[in-house]
Protein backbone atom coordinates (compact mmCIF):
# COMPACT_ATOMS: atom_id res chain seq x y z
CA UNK A 1 0.00 0.00 0.00
CA UNK A 2 2.79 2.41 0.86
CA UNK A 3 4.43 1.66 -2.53
CA UNK A 4 1.19 2.33 -4.44
CA UNK A 5 0.84 5.63 -2.58
CA UNK A 6 4.31 6.71 -3.67
CA UNK A 7 3.64 5.80 -7.36
CA UNK A 8 0.30 7.64 -7.38
CA UNK A 9 2.00 10.66 -5.84
CA UNK A 10 4.69 10.61 -8.52
CA UNK A 11 2.08 10.45 -11.35
CA UNK A 12 0.17 13.33 -9.80
CA UNK A 13 3.37 15.32 -9.55
CA UNK A 14 4.22 14.53 -13.20
CA UNK A 15 0.84 15.76 -14.42
CA UNK A 16 1.34 19.00 -12.57
CA UNK A 17 4.74 19.40 -14.16
CA UNK A 18 3.26 19.07 -17.66
CA UNK A 19 0.64 21.67 -16.88
CA UNK A 20 3.36 23.97 -15.61
CA UNK A 21 5.34 23.39 -18.80
CA UNK A 22 2.41 24.55 -20.92
CA UNK A 23 2.01 27.58 -18.74
CA UNK A 24 5.69 28.34 -19.08
CA UNK A 25 5.50 28.11 -22.83
CA UNK A 26 2.65 30.52 -22.75
CA UNK A 27 4.72 32.78 -20.53
CA UNK A 28 7.64 32.91 -22.99
CA UNK A 29 10.24 30.76 -21.05
CA UNK A 30 12.85 28.98 -23.18
CA UNK A 31 13.01 25.21 -23.59
CA UNK A 32 16.26 25.13 -21.59
CA UNK A 33 14.61 26.80 -18.61
CA UNK A 34 11.77 24.32 -18.77
CA UNK A 35 14.14 21.33 -18.78
CA UNK A 36 16.04 22.63 -15.74
CA UNK A 37 12.84 23.17 -13.76
CA UNK A 38 11.48 19.74 -14.69
CA UNK A 39 14.74 18.00 -13.79
CA UNK A 40 14.61 19.41 -10.24
CA UNK A 41 10.97 18.36 -9.86
CA UNK A 42 11.65 14.84 -11.10
CA UNK A 43 14.61 14.44 -8.73
CA UNK A 44 12.37 15.48 -5.82
CA UNK A 45 9.71 12.98 -6.88
CA UNK A 46 12.22 10.14 -7.05
CA UNK A 47 13.65 11.14 -3.64
CA UNK A 48 10.16 10.95 -2.10
CA UNK A 49 9.50 7.51 -3.52
CA UNK A 50 12.94 6.25 -2.44
CA UNK A 51 12.60 7.62 1.10
CA UNK A 52 9.20 6.04 1.68
CA UNK A 53 10.44 2.73 0.31
CA UNK A 54 13.46 2.77 2.69
CA UNK A 55 11.18 3.58 5.61
CA UNK A 56 9.01 0.62 4.74
CA UNK A 57 12.02 -1.70 4.53
CA UNK A 58 13.53 -0.50 7.86
CA UNK A 59 10.35 -0.71 9.91
CA UNK A 60 11.02 -3.52 12.43
CA UNK A 61 8.65 -6.40 12.87
CA UNK A 62 7.91 -7.00 16.61
CA UNK A 63 7.17 -10.71 16.33
CA UNK A 64 6.64 -13.23 19.15
CA UNK A 65 10.13 -12.77 20.63
CA UNK A 66 9.81 -8.99 20.81
CA UNK A 67 6.43 -9.23 22.46
CA UNK A 68 7.86 -11.65 25.03
CA UNK A 69 10.71 -9.25 25.78
CA UNK A 70 8.30 -6.36 26.27
CA UNK A 71 6.10 -8.51 28.51
CA UNK A 72 9.12 -9.52 30.59
CA UNK A 73 10.18 -5.90 30.98
CA UNK A 74 6.70 -4.97 32.13
CA UNK A 75 6.41 -7.81 34.63
CA UNK A 76 9.96 -7.23 35.90
CA UNK A 77 9.29 -3.55 36.38
CA UNK A 78 6.11 -4.25 38.31
CA UNK A 79 7.86 -6.82 40.54
CA UNK A 80 10.78 -4.45 41.12
CA UNK A 81 8.40 -1.73 42.28
CA UNK A 82 6.63 -4.20 44.58
CA UNK A 83 9.97 -5.32 46.07
CA UNK A 84 10.98 -1.70 46.60
CA UNK A 85 7.77 -1.02 48.50
CA UNK A 86 8.37 -4.10 50.65
CA UNK A 87 11.92 -3.03 51.42
CA UNK A 88 10.68 0.36 52.53
CA UNK A 89 8.75 -1.40 55.26
CA UNK A 90 12.00 -2.79 56.60
CA UNK A 91 13.15 0.72 57.36
CA UNK A 92 10.64 1.12 60.12
CA UNK A 93 11.25 3.88 62.62
CA UNK A 94 13.06 2.49 65.67
CA UNK A 95 10.89 2.31 68.75
CA UNK A 96 12.02 3.96 71.95
CA UNK A 97 13.68 1.75 74.54
CA UNK A 98 11.30 3.34 77.03
CA UNK A 99 8.52 1.13 75.72
CA UNK A 100 10.04 -1.68 77.82
CA UNK A 101 10.12 0.37 81.01
CA UNK A 102 7.27 -1.29 82.90
CA UNK A 103 5.23 0.69 85.41
CA UNK A 104 4.16 -2.49 87.18
CA UNK A 105 6.17 -5.65 87.85
CA UNK A 106 5.48 -8.74 85.75
CA UNK A 107 3.05 -11.32 87.17
CA UNK A 108 4.69 -13.11 90.06
CA UNK A 109 6.15 -16.55 89.48
CA UNK A 110 8.17 -18.34 92.12
CA UNK A 111 11.85 -18.33 91.12
CA UNK A 112 13.21 -21.70 90.14
CA UNK A 113 16.52 -20.61 91.65
CA UNK A 114 18.00 -17.65 93.50
CA UNK A 115 21.65 -16.97 92.69
CA UNK A 116 23.15 -14.91 95.50
CA UNK A 117 26.80 -14.05 94.94
CA UNK A 118 28.85 -12.91 97.95
CA UNK A 119 30.44 -9.52 97.49
CA UNK A 120 27.86 -8.33 94.95
CA UNK A 121 27.75 -4.57 95.46
CA UNK A 122 26.14 -3.61 92.13
CA UNK A 123 22.77 -2.79 93.70
CA UNK A 124 21.03 -4.52 90.80
CA UNK A 125 17.87 -6.55 91.40
CA UNK A 126 17.51 -8.79 88.38
CA UNK A 127 15.17 -11.56 87.28
CA UNK A 128 16.18 -13.75 84.34
CA UNK A 129 13.49 -15.55 82.34
CA UNK A 130 15.17 -18.40 80.53
CA UNK A 131 15.41 -21.90 79.11
CA UNK A 132 18.16 -23.64 81.03
CA UNK A 133 19.98 -24.93 77.92
CA UNK A 134 19.19 -22.18 75.43
CA UNK A 135 22.58 -20.91 74.11
CA UNK A 136 21.49 -17.28 74.37
CA UNK A 137 20.26 -17.78 77.94
CA UNK A 138 23.51 -19.53 78.80
CA UNK A 139 25.37 -16.46 77.52
CA UNK A 140 23.50 -14.20 79.93
CA UNK A 141 23.97 -16.56 82.89
CA UNK A 142 27.69 -16.81 82.14
CA UNK A 143 27.88 -13.00 82.05
CA UNK A 144 26.05 -12.56 85.37
CA UNK A 145 28.11 -15.28 87.05
CA UNK A 146 31.44 -14.02 85.72
CA UNK A 147 30.80 -10.41 86.77
CA UNK A 148 29.43 -11.47 90.16
CA UNK A 149 25.83 -10.18 89.80
CA UNK A 150 23.11 -11.84 91.88
CA UNK A 151 19.81 -12.71 90.17
CA UNK A 152 16.61 -14.72 90.35
CA UNK A 153 15.91 -17.40 87.75
CA UNK A 154 12.50 -18.21 86.32
CA UNK A 155 12.52 -21.30 84.13
CA UNK A 156 10.10 -20.92 81.20
CA UNK A 157 8.16 -23.94 80.00
CA UNK A 158 9.36 -24.19 76.38
CA UNK A 159 6.01 -25.49 75.14
CA UNK A 160 3.38 -23.62 77.18
CA UNK A 161 5.48 -20.48 77.86
CA UNK A 162 3.00 -19.22 80.45
CA UNK A 163 5.77 -17.55 82.46
CA UNK A 164 6.33 -14.90 79.74
CA UNK A 165 2.79 -14.39 78.44
CA UNK A 166 2.89 -10.89 79.95
CA UNK A 167 5.70 -9.81 77.62
CA UNK A 168 5.19 -8.35 74.14
CA UNK A 169 8.71 -9.60 73.37
CA UNK A 170 8.21 -13.33 72.86
CA UNK A 171 11.76 -14.67 72.98
CA UNK A 172 14.09 -15.59 75.83
CA UNK A 173 16.22 -14.56 77.55
CA UNK A 174 14.44 -11.62 79.11
CA UNK A 175 15.93 -9.77 82.07
CA UNK A 176 13.80 -7.51 84.26
CA UNK A 177 15.66 -5.04 86.48
CA UNK A 178 13.93 -3.26 89.35
CA UNK A 179 14.89 0.44 89.18
CA UNK A 180 13.65 3.67 90.82
CA UNK A 181 11.91 4.55 87.54
CA UNK A 182 10.10 1.21 87.23
CA UNK A 183 10.89 -2.29 86.03
CA UNK A 184 13.26 -2.13 83.10
CA UNK A 185 12.87 -5.02 80.67
CA UNK A 186 16.04 -5.96 78.75
CA UNK A 187 15.62 -8.15 75.66
CA UNK A 188 18.11 -10.03 73.49
CA UNK A 189 21.15 -11.68 75.08
CA UNK A 190 23.73 -9.42 73.42
CA UNK A 191 21.82 -6.27 74.36
CA UNK A 192 21.45 -7.51 77.96
CA UNK A 193 25.19 -8.06 78.22
CA UNK A 194 26.07 -4.71 76.65
CA UNK A 195 23.63 -2.70 78.78
CA UNK A 196 24.66 -4.38 82.03
CA UNK A 197 28.38 -4.07 81.27
CA UNK A 198 27.90 -0.37 80.48
CA UNK A 199 26.17 0.03 83.84
CA UNK A 200 28.97 -1.77 85.68
CA UNK A 201 31.51 0.44 83.92
CA UNK A 202 29.76 3.64 84.98
CA UNK A 203 27.05 3.12 87.64
CA UNK A 204 26.28 6.85 87.67
CA UNK A 205 24.12 6.25 84.60
CA UNK A 206 20.70 4.78 85.32
CA UNK A 207 19.84 1.50 83.64
CA UNK A 208 16.75 2.92 81.83
CA UNK A 209 18.97 5.59 80.29
CA UNK A 210 21.41 2.95 79.07
CA UNK A 211 18.56 0.80 77.75
CA UNK A 212 17.43 3.72 75.59
CA UNK A 213 20.73 3.46 73.70
CA UNK A 214 19.61 0.06 72.38
CA UNK A 215 16.26 0.74 70.70
CA UNK A 216 14.37 -2.15 69.11
CA UNK A 217 13.97 -1.98 65.35
CA UNK A 218 10.73 -3.61 64.21
CA UNK A 219 10.48 -4.56 60.55
CA UNK A 220 8.06 -6.40 58.28
CA UNK A 221 9.64 -8.88 55.89
CA UNK A 222 8.43 -9.77 52.38
CA UNK A 223 6.13 -12.46 53.82
CA UNK A 224 4.38 -9.97 56.06
CA UNK A 225 5.99 -11.25 59.27
CA UNK A 226 7.13 -8.72 61.84
CA UNK A 227 10.72 -9.10 63.04
CA UNK A 228 12.55 -7.24 65.77
CA UNK A 229 16.25 -6.64 66.19
CA UNK A 230 18.15 -4.44 68.62
CA UNK A 231 20.27 -1.55 67.38
CA UNK A 232 23.81 -1.13 68.79
CA UNK A 233 23.52 -4.40 70.71
CA UNK A 234 27.24 -5.19 70.41
CA UNK A 235 28.35 -1.73 71.57
CA UNK A 236 29.56 -1.13 75.11
CA UNK A 237 28.65 2.42 76.11
CA UNK A 238 31.81 3.79 77.71
CA UNK A 239 30.79 7.44 77.60
CA UNK A 240 33.66 9.90 77.93
CA UNK A 241 35.74 7.79 80.28
CA UNK A 242 39.13 6.47 79.23
CA UNK A 243 38.82 2.75 78.49
CA UNK A 244 42.58 2.15 78.28
CA UNK A 245 41.80 -0.03 75.28
CA UNK A 246 42.70 0.42 71.64
CA UNK A 247 40.02 0.92 69.01
CA UNK A 248 41.20 -2.24 67.29
CA UNK A 249 40.69 -4.24 70.49
CA UNK A 250 37.18 -2.88 70.99
CA UNK A 251 36.25 -3.56 67.36
CA UNK A 252 37.62 -7.11 67.56
CA UNK A 253 35.57 -7.80 70.68
CA UNK A 254 32.41 -6.65 68.89
CA UNK A 255 33.24 -8.74 65.81
CA UNK A 256 33.74 -11.95 67.80
CA UNK A 257 30.56 -11.38 69.78
CA UNK A 258 28.70 -11.14 66.48
CA UNK A 259 30.51 -14.27 65.24
CA UNK A 260 29.27 -16.19 68.28
CA UNK A 261 25.67 -15.22 67.42
CA UNK A 262 25.86 -15.50 63.63
CA UNK A 263 28.17 -18.50 63.12
CA UNK A 264 28.98 -20.57 66.19
CA UNK A 265 25.47 -20.84 67.59
CA UNK A 266 24.08 -22.13 64.30
CA UNK A 267 26.32 -25.19 64.42
CA UNK A 268 24.82 -26.40 67.72
CA UNK A 269 21.26 -27.58 67.05
CA UNK A 270 22.07 -29.73 63.98
CA UNK A 271 24.75 -31.45 66.10
CA UNK A 272 22.80 -31.86 69.32
CA UNK A 273 19.74 -33.18 67.45
CA UNK A 274 21.69 -35.03 64.74
CA UNK A 275 19.84 -38.32 65.28
CA UNK A 276 16.60 -39.19 67.09
CA UNK A 277 18.56 -40.86 69.90
CA UNK A 278 20.84 -37.85 70.32
CA UNK A 279 17.83 -35.51 70.37
CA UNK A 280 16.15 -37.59 73.09
CA UNK A 281 19.41 -37.81 75.08
CA UNK A 282 19.78 -34.02 74.86
CA UNK A 283 16.26 -33.36 76.15
CA UNK A 284 16.72 -35.78 79.02
CA UNK A 285 19.85 -33.87 79.97
CA UNK A 286 17.93 -30.59 79.63
CA UNK A 287 15.35 -31.98 82.06
CA UNK A 288 18.03 -32.99 84.52
CA UNK A 289 20.08 -29.80 84.44
CA UNK A 290 16.97 -27.60 84.31
CA UNK A 291 15.35 -29.41 87.27
CA UNK A 292 12.18 -29.90 85.25
CA UNK A 293 10.98 -32.71 87.51
CA UNK A 294 10.62 -30.19 90.36
CA UNK A 295 9.47 -27.21 88.29
CA UNK A 296 6.90 -28.78 85.96
CA UNK A 297 4.15 -31.33 86.36
CA UNK A 298 4.93 -34.85 85.15
CA UNK A 299 2.81 -34.57 82.02
CA UNK A 300 4.35 -31.20 81.14
CA UNK A 301 7.86 -32.57 81.56
CA UNK A 302 7.20 -35.66 79.42
CA UNK A 303 5.47 -33.52 76.80
CA UNK A 304 8.49 -31.25 76.53
CA UNK A 305 10.97 -34.15 76.43
CA UNK A 306 9.32 -36.32 73.78
CA UNK A 307 7.52 -33.74 71.67
CA UNK A 308 10.47 -31.38 71.94
CA UNK A 309 12.99 -34.04 70.91
CA UNK A 310 10.92 -35.05 67.88
CA UNK A 311 10.37 -31.46 66.82
CA UNK A 312 14.00 -30.43 67.25
CA UNK A 313 15.24 -33.45 65.30
CA UNK A 314 13.29 -32.15 62.29
CA UNK A 315 14.28 -28.54 62.93
CA UNK A 316 17.92 -29.57 63.13
CA UNK A 317 17.73 -30.84 59.54
CA UNK A 318 16.18 -27.57 58.40
CA UNK A 319 18.86 -25.52 60.16
CA UNK A 320 21.58 -27.65 58.60
CA UNK A 321 20.39 -26.69 55.11
CA UNK A 322 19.64 -23.07 56.00
CA UNK A 323 23.14 -22.42 57.36
CA UNK A 324 24.96 -24.51 54.73
CA UNK A 325 26.58 -26.88 57.19
CA UNK A 326 28.64 -29.81 55.96
CA UNK A 327 27.03 -33.18 55.32
CA UNK A 328 28.71 -34.33 58.53
CA UNK A 329 27.61 -31.52 60.81
CA UNK A 330 30.29 -32.38 63.36
CA UNK A 331 32.87 -30.99 60.91
CA UNK A 332 31.12 -27.61 60.89
CA UNK A 333 31.18 -27.51 64.69
CA UNK A 334 34.85 -28.48 64.78
CA UNK A 335 35.78 -25.88 62.16
CA UNK A 336 34.02 -23.10 64.07
CA UNK A 337 35.87 -23.95 67.28
CA UNK A 338 39.16 -24.25 65.39
CA UNK A 339 38.59 -20.72 64.10
CA UNK A 340 38.31 -19.49 67.68
CA UNK A 341 41.37 -21.34 68.98
CA UNK A 342 43.48 -20.15 66.02
CA UNK A 343 42.69 -16.57 67.01
CA UNK A 344 43.81 -17.26 70.57
CA UNK A 345 47.07 -18.81 69.35
CA UNK A 346 47.63 -15.82 67.07
CA UNK A 347 47.25 -13.45 70.01
CA UNK A 348 49.35 -15.61 72.31
CA UNK A 349 47.08 -14.94 75.29
CA UNK A 350 44.94 -17.27 77.41
CA UNK A 351 41.78 -15.34 76.49
CA UNK A 352 40.65 -13.13 73.65
CA UNK A 353 40.61 -10.30 76.19
CA UNK A 354 44.25 -10.95 77.10
CA UNK A 355 45.08 -12.10 80.59
CA UNK A 356 41.43 -12.11 81.57
CA UNK A 357 38.24 -12.73 79.61
CA UNK A 358 36.35 -9.97 77.84
CA UNK A 359 32.69 -10.00 76.84
CA UNK A 360 33.47 -11.95 73.65
CA UNK A 361 35.11 -14.73 75.70
CA UNK A 362 32.02 -14.87 77.90
CA UNK A 363 29.74 -15.01 74.84
CA UNK A 364 31.57 -17.93 73.19
CA UNK A 365 31.83 -19.78 76.49
CA UNK A 366 28.13 -19.30 77.20
CA UNK A 367 27.15 -20.64 73.77
CA UNK A 368 29.29 -23.77 74.11
CA UNK A 369 28.26 -24.40 77.73
CA UNK A 370 24.71 -24.97 76.49
CA UNK A 371 25.72 -28.35 75.01
CA UNK A 372 28.17 -29.38 77.75
CA UNK A 373 26.13 -32.43 78.74
CA UNK A 374 25.57 -33.68 75.18
CA UNK A 375 27.50 -36.24 73.13
CA UNK A 376 28.43 -33.54 70.63
CA UNK A 377 30.39 -31.63 73.27
CA UNK A 378 32.39 -34.67 74.38
CA UNK A 379 33.35 -35.35 70.78
CA UNK A 380 34.22 -31.67 70.35
CA UNK A 381 36.76 -31.93 73.18
CA UNK A 382 38.29 -35.00 71.54
CA UNK A 383 38.64 -33.55 68.04
CA UNK A 384 39.62 -29.92 68.71
CA UNK A 385 41.87 -27.91 71.02
CA UNK A 386 39.01 -25.94 72.60
CA UNK A 387 39.24 -27.85 75.91
CA UNK A 388 41.98 -25.88 77.74
CA UNK A 389 40.38 -22.50 76.98
CA UNK A 390 36.94 -23.81 77.98
CA UNK A 391 38.33 -25.10 81.29
CA UNK A 392 39.96 -21.71 82.02
CA UNK A 393 36.70 -19.94 81.23
CA UNK A 394 34.68 -22.29 83.42
CA UNK A 395 36.97 -21.59 86.36
CA UNK A 396 36.80 -17.83 85.80
CA UNK A 397 33.00 -17.85 85.56
CA UNK A 398 32.52 -20.14 88.56
CA UNK A 399 34.78 -17.96 90.72
CA UNK A 400 33.12 -14.68 89.55
CA UNK A 401 36.52 -13.31 88.58
CA UNK A 402 35.04 -10.50 86.48
CA UNK A 403 33.61 -8.87 89.61
CA UNK A 404 37.05 -7.69 90.62
CA UNK A 405 37.35 -5.12 87.86
CA UNK A 406 35.42 -4.01 84.80
CA UNK A 407 37.84 -2.62 82.23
Amino acid sequence: MARQGCVTGALWLGRNILNKELNVLKSGYSTKDILLRNSSARIEAVRCASTNSETQRKKPKLGVFGKAVLLGIGVGGAYGYYSYEQRKKLLAKPASGAQFLLKEPPPEHPPSKRVSIPGDNTGLKLTLYQYQTCPFCCKVRAFLDYYGISYDLIEVNPVLRKEVKWSSYKKVPVVVAETPQGWQQLNDSSMVMSALYSYLYDPSRELPELASYYPPLTATDADGRRRTDIMNKYFLMYGDRDTKRTKEDIKAERAWRRWADDVLVHTLSPNVYRTPSEALQAFRWFSETGDWERLFSNWERLLVIYVGAAAMYGIGKILKRRHNLKSDVRESLYEACDTWTRELRHRGTPFLGGERPNVADVSVYGVLSSIEGCDAFQELLQHTKIGPWFARMKEAVTNHEGGRAVV
